[in-house]
């Protein structure tokens, strides 16, 4: 079981608005000792979308699905997750009753009678048509909710808007609701140092080392080309299991010291 996140929207593809939310999404597993595994960005093909959630339905892995879940005809997800599934997309009676209730708050609020009969209304509806089986998730900013599917040994999708100003509470109420037994379980461990004058084919026969002797650690290697504050440089650099990461790390330390390479610590 990992963490993923799908981001849904020609209009990130494209350039015309830039996606906010991985790195939103990294702030808020982060700061629940959690970790994300795999981003995928789609665009808005109906047939792309349905063979990823297909794929990604058949893991065990929790993840956030941002855009398309509106009734545009550039809003496909929905549709593509009932495909994926091969179950009918139903109108889901709470999704009904939300819609309705933001409905009337926006008639209330123009001071303009509420006709639910409207074709206008009535379409707004599709926005609760999600595949059979679906669970809401609810949306603190307009009340229009997002759905999720549960899958496989504890997987699960849970589909929101891509707007950040609803997705992202959403995203926080899913983890804290669902979640909080996951949260600070695996401690972990990083550190590393700069590496000058030296390069990577050079260091690595010392990074395979490491990781074959510590097999709960992973070693890291970030080439820089520097800039007007430093120099051309290496970040190398371990993570994982605290016991294994610091022994490694204490070990990765002696060893740049024998082959007499500069270091700096960070």
């Amino acid at each position: 079981m990992g963490f993923g996140l799908i981001i849904i929207g020609d209009e990130i593809l494209s350039g015309k608005r830039a996606d906010k939310h991985f790195p939103k999404v990294l702030e808020l597993l982060g700061a629940r000792g959690l970790s994300l595994e795999w981003v995928e960005i789609l665009g808005d093909d109906r047939a792309r979308i349905t063979a990823t959630l297909k794929r990604t339905f058949a893991s065990d892995d929790i993840v956030f699905s941002c855009g398309g879940i509106g009734a545009t005809p550039d809003d496909h997800t929905r549709q593509c997750a009932a495909a994926a599934l091969d179950v009918p997309v139903v109108l889901h009676p709470e999704a009904k009753q939300k819609i309705q209730e933001r409905m009337l708050d926006m008639a209330r609020e123009a001071n303009v009678p509420f006709d639910l009969n409207l074709p206008e209304n009535l379409h707004r509806l599709k926005m609760g048509e999600f595949p059979q089986g679906a669970e809401i998730i609810p949306n603190p900013y307009n009340k229009i909710p997002g759905f999720a599917i549960r899958h496989g040994n504890g997987g699960a999708h849970y589909f929101m808007p891509g707007f950040p100003v609803m997705a992202w509470p959403m995203m926080e109420w899913i983890l804290d609701t669902h979640y909080p037994h996951l949260f600070h379980q695996q401690a972990k461990f990083e550190k590393s140092v700069l590496v000058f004058q030296s390069m990577e084919s050079a260091l690595t026969p010392l990074m395979e080392a490491i990781e074959s002797e510590y097999p709960q650690v992973k070693v890291f290697s970030l080439p820089s080309v520097g800039d007007a504050e430093t120099r051309r440089h290496i970040e190398l650099g371990v993570k994982g299991e605290p016991e294994q990461a610091a022994a490694a790390f204490a070990r990765l330390v002696a060893e740049l010291d024998l082959l007499q390479v500069e270091v700096q610590q960070i």
